[in-house]
């Protein structure tokens, strides 16, 4: 389904927003006290020859008065659990509502992390098997490193992995199982000049895939090394779509930031390329866009849709990726300036995405209720289709 462009953003709780494809449906009724979110259901089904019809999208505020949620990953009961990378501290965040959203609880908040830049604690993932071993893994810094430490239950935090660069900028920190139920890793290059990228013995500047005991993965590029990919500037956002192709955000390059299409062995050019390159041996991104206008972390997906949370940009991205893997028509905006930066994003087990403001940082303005978490519902797919 392709989009043209995007009009009318509010910025209101309960709010429905228009896209054009598709079908619409009406707003949201007031949520209710004590149950979850009340958002509507697509009123039709899409038909034949309604591309350009106008399609809506309902918003609707599940948290607040948060400080700078960066990781984001879901339970098995639908709750999520979001990382705060300056506070250290690993919230739950739902299924249970209160009157004023989703209920927050404080999970445990993390001794070891020193924040500071863009390093902290960051991204997280659920185990595959977390109704029998209740584990978390975590990507956090310390005064040395970048590291992967995995919590079971109410234990102890055991790093797998150490060693990943540190520096005040570009230290990655997406985390995320892929559909092979193993665990891949976005790092930073951790250098000014992204020396490490290109450097096979550094974990600087990759995507790692690795063991829950955190050693290199079977099947990897190279055997007993835990580099997936490389050639990266500062990986924040891991997804995976129904085909199993694996998207990554790629930010901080002076002129560009990238989605890319992530494959098996392939170099993604930093630094010598910064965006589209010219040399064969690099993968160029799949889309890339000026760093002032998105500098984009957290990638979801939703059917043939793409969308990543940009910083900078203060908006999100939407692609339509056709079965092939290119892009059809040109990305559309949303939530442009309305909320302020966006970081974390992820498609929840209903099929609603959930997307993070990240304003309680330095950079940011924050608002009299940020951070938050917003849900959004798609008219034509997603939360309450059949």
């Amino acid at each position: 389904m392709r989009f043209r462009r995007v009009r009318a953003v509010a910025a209101t709780s309960g709010a429905v927003l228009a896209l054009t494809a598709g079908c619409s449906f009406g707003p949201p009724g007031p949520d209710q006290a004590g149950s979850p979110p009340n958002l509507p259901r697509p009123s039709v089904a899409p038909t034949a020859g309604e591309g350009d019809a106008e399609r809506e999208v309902a918003l609707s505020v599940l948290a607040k008065d948060l400080e700078v949620p960066w990781g984001m990953a879901f339970l098995p009961d639908g709750g999520a659990v979001v990382t705060e990378r300056d506070t250290a501290r690993i919230l739950k965040i739902g299924p249970e509502s209160t009157a004023g959203g989703l209920k927050v609880t404080e999970l445990r908040r993390l001794g070891e992390v020193t924040a500071g830049g863009d390093g902290g604690l960051l991204g997280v993932a659920v185990s595959p098997k977390f109704e029998s071993d209740k584990t978390l893994f975590v990507y956090y810094t310390t005064a040395e490193d970048n590291r992967i430490a995995k919590i079971a239950g109410d234990g102890p935090v055991q790093p797998i992995l150490t060693g990943i660069p540190r520096s005040e900028q570009h230290n990655g920190g997406a985390l995320a199982f892929g559909p092979d139920g193993l665990l891949y890793v976005g790092t930073g290059d951790g250098t000014a000049d992204g020396g490490q990228a290109q450097d096979p013995k550094s974990l600087g500047g990759k995507i790692l895939r690795i063991t829950t005991a955190g050693k290199p993965a079977p099947g990897n590029p190279v055997r007993n090394s835990p580099v997936w990919s490389s050639g990266h500037r500062n990986v924040q956002g891991l997804a995976w779509d129904e085909t199993k192709r694996m998207f990554a955000t790629d930010r901080g390059q002076p002129r560009t930031a990238e989605l890319n299409v992530v494959v098996k062995g392939k170099n993604y050019g930093w630094p010598t390329a910064d965006g589209p390159a010219t040399n064969p041996k690099f993968t160029d991104p799949l889309v890339s866009w000026p760093t002032d206008t998105s500098s984009c972390a957290g990638v979801a997906t939703l059917e043939s849709m793409v969308a990543t949370a940009c910083v900078l940009g203060r908006r999100l991205q939407l692609l339509n990726v056709t079965g092939n893997g290119t892009v059809l028509g040109s990305p559309q905006e949303l939530l442009t300036d309305d909320f302020g930066r966006l970081r974390a994003l992820a498609t929840a087990p209903d099929g609603s995405f959930w997307v993070a403001t990240s304003n309680q940082e330095d950079a940011g303005q924050p608002g009299p209720e940020d951070d938050r978490i917003l849900r959004l519902v798609f008219s034509d797919g997603g939360a309450g289709r059949s």
